[in-house]
């Protein structure tokens, strides 16, 4: 501070209820206060580590937050963030799902955070290797008889520590028959939730024309 008189007279604080008679009082003020902080008990809602009590899943987390600190891949870190996912945002992926992103010829090891299922409307599956926390029985047997490998997340973390040549998937995650019923207003196209579908049962306002107004 160069002066005193210069100082904004609206930041002139009071001194023992006095107005401040020096610079040096004015300093001494300033060192006594706190940092003011807006954002008093706000908290991020982001997971920084998953809820389950599975332990296997406690070592992949160890595992992949090493590599996350010690490789700058930002494969690591998004296979990290799923791995604290709840099962709801890791839905399941089909082979069907699986062969449909791949290219004839591609060799690229598809990586999904969540489960591998079968799907019997694909007649013939191609060679795989799916690296996955989970792969239901008739998916896995699938995998295998066609040659192809299913392996586990920390066998690709020796494999691809940066996750190189790797494709990495993810199931719908809106296809939940609750997701159905979600959203507000009017000519959302929302799923009601009716008792049952007949003469009695959510016909009238809404409906039809007739009763107001059809949606």
């Amino acid at each position: 501070l160069k002066s005193f008189e210069s100082f904004p007279f609206a930041t002139r604080r009071q001194h023992h209820g006095r107005p401040f008679d020096s610079v040096r009082q004015l300093r001494e003020s300033f060192d006594k206060m706190g940092i003011d902080l807006d954002r008093h008990h706000v908290r991020s809602t982001h997971r920084k580590a998953p809820k389950s009590d599975n332990v296997y899943l406690k070592l992949l987390v160890k595992l992949y937050r090493f590599l996350t600190r010690r490789t700058d891949s930002s494969f690591n870190k998004v296979i990290l963030r799923r791995l604290f996912m709840s099962r709801i945002n890791r839905p399941p992926v089909s082979i069907s799902r699986i062969v449909g992103n791949l290219d004839k010829e591609d060799k690229r090891t598809i990586v999904i955070v969540g489960t591998v299922t079968d799907d019997n409307r694909l007649l013939t599956v191609p060679k795989l290797t799916v690296a996955a926390l989970r792969f239901t029985a008739t998916a896995r047997a699938r995998i295998i008889a066609a040659g192809g490998e299913a392996i586990t997340l920390d066998q690709l973390a020796l494999r691809a520590p940066t996750g190189s040549n790797t494709l990495l998937l993810r199931g719908p995650k809106n296809s939940r028959e609750a997701v159905k019923h979600f959203g507000f207003g009017p000519h959302k196209h929302k799923k009601p939730y009716v008792e049952s579908k007949g003469r009695k049962f959510e016909k009238a306002r809404g409906r039809r024309r007739s009763r107001g107004f059809k949606v």
